[in-house]
């Protein structure tokens, strides 16, 4: 038994099974496409919800400091990630590179997570666009039923409650509408992506060059807010448990090392793409964050949709630009969405190739070259998990998957030097031990500093994926049988 739960796949035998047919997935993403991707997942839920509420709850204009500090962890393993994606391009991301290095039920263990990461993240993100969504629609004078706008539960101190809402409708509608995208087959998702991309980048561009002329500096006074008494209430403190909750924003390039194996050149785009989406992606935020606290004092951030709220603040100053904020906003979550869904369902396929997960998820259409089954499958939970909690229960869990994602991939680059130094390596993590250490090392730091609320629903997420894998995944693996 014990053989079993840490037996290794040998790094040539997951490129073969890759060639042969490539498991009937078609390579057709290319750098560009590839590093579009990364930008569609990573700019979305950070700067369009996240950073009011977090700027608000934790850290106040402060925020700025957290964003650096959460790109230095996610710079740091980036490049690790780089390695790993040239060195093993397949579907699977961390949980393929597990394999190789930590055996089967670390595996089996870090592929849940990665789940988990997936799941909540577009859920949340999905929420953030139901409010941007029910945003724009007030404008137009179309107003949708309390009991279709909000999720049906809720957490506060008191514990879980009934909102009296049957269903976030939006949240559900726009998870049904990617996922029809997605199932037609990866290039024409990847053509959207690039499209919505280009818009919301343009639009925070905008935000940014006009909203900073409305920036009024008091508001940035004091900078760092002092404590509670609290630990995470503002202070540094704060400033460091906002690194952790904003970390699931970049995790973009995790998302995008799932479609490795759908890149037509992996060894020399996949580190490319994912060191100058993340490189893009950190300066957008730190400038949008900048102005949002400006505008805004963050006092009053916690909202579902603090971009939108900054622009209402100018008054008519920037008033032309409110409804192109919402599009943009709009259009960015659902590329966000749409990456991860299709990272969601890549874990699925990888998984269930290997035996650990029922094989129905592994099958690929024949025309369209996706795993269909794992599409559908993804597009139901998630749309459950959206239309039934709220953003703060959901974006809280992804931020710890994120972090534990980053952490092991870190950790197992150096593992992976140790016993197999001779291995040939497209993309080599510069500053070994160093970055690897030190990018584990921010990311276990900003696990610590999370609420124990995210840490009990980690653990009992963990005893459910250990339950299925000791009943099912053990007795099917395609590795120990």
């Amino acid at each position: 038994m014990f053989n079993k739960l840490f037996k290794k796949k040998d790094i040539s035998t997951i490129l073969n099974e890759a060639k042969d047919h490539n498991g009937g997935l078609k390579r057709n993403l290319t750098a560009a496409n590839l590093t579009a991707l990364g930008i569609g997942a990573i700019v979305g839920t950070g700067i369009f919800v996240i950073t009011g509420q977090a700027a608000a709850a934790y850290a106040g204009p402060a925020l700025t400091i957290s964003f650096i500090i959460s790109a230095l962890g996610c710079v740091m393993a980036g490049l690790c990630y780089a390695e790993f994606a040239a060195m093993i391009p397949v579907a699977g991301s961390v949980y393929s590179y597990s394999y190789t290095t930590n055996g089967e039920l670390m595996a089996w263990f870090i592929g849940w997570i990665l789940i988990l990461e997936y799941l909540f993240a577009c859920s949340s993100v999905s929420v953030g666009w139901s409010g941007y969504m029910l945003s724009l629609l007030d404008e137009w004078g179309i107003h949708l039923s309390p009991l279709l706008s909000y999720a049906t539960f809720d957490h506060t101190t008191e514990g879980w409650v009934m909102t009296g809402s049957i269903i976030n409708f939006p949240a559900v509608f726009i998870v049904a509408i990617v996922s029809a995208f997605l199932v037609g087959g990866i290039k024409q998702s990847a053509f959207i992506n690039n499209i919505i991309v280009v818009i919301k980048v343009g639009v925070i561009l905008l935000f940014i060059a006009f909203g900073i002329s409305y920036v009024d500096t008091s508001n940035w006074t004091p900078y760092i807010p002092e404590n509670t008494g609290s630990f995470g209430e503002f202070g540094w403190s704060g400033i460091l448990r906002g690194a952790g909750v904003v970390f699931y924003a970049y995790l973009g390039f995790d998302a995008l090392s799932t479609a490795a194996q759908e890149a037509r050149n992996p060894q020399k785009d996949m580190p490319k793409s994912i060191l100058i989406s993340l490189l893009i992606c950190a300066i957008l935020y730190i400038g949008v964050t900048t102005v949002l606290t400006g505008i805004v004092n963050y006092k009053e951030l916690n909202v579902a949709a603090p971009i939108a709220l900054a622009i209402d603040h100018t008054g008519e100053g920037l008033a032309w630009l409110s409804p192109l904020i919402k599009l943009g906003a709009i259009a960015g979550l659902s590329s966000v969405i749409l990456v991860m869904m299709l990272g969601q369902s890549r874990i699925y396929y990888a998984i269930s190739k290997d035996g650990l997960l029922p094989k129905v998820f592994s099958k690929v259409h024949s025309k369209n070259g996706v795993p269909h089954n794992a599409t559908i499958f993804a597009c139901i939970v998630t749309a459950l998990f959206a239309g039934l909690f709220p953003l703060h229960v959901l974006s809280e869990l992804v931020s710890i998957g994120t972090l534990m994602a980053f952490a092991i991939v870190c950790i197992s680059v150096l593992v992976l030097r140790k016993t197999q130094p001779d291995l040939k390596r497209p993309f080599k993590t510069p500053l070994v031990p160093f970055v690897p250490l030190l990018g584990a090392a921010i990311c276990v730091i900003q696990m610590l500093a999370l609420p124990w609320n995210t840490w009990s629903r980690l653990i009992i997420w963990s005893v459910i994926g250990l339950i299925i894998y000791f009943t099912y995944g053990i007795k099917h693996s395609k590795l120990n049988n």
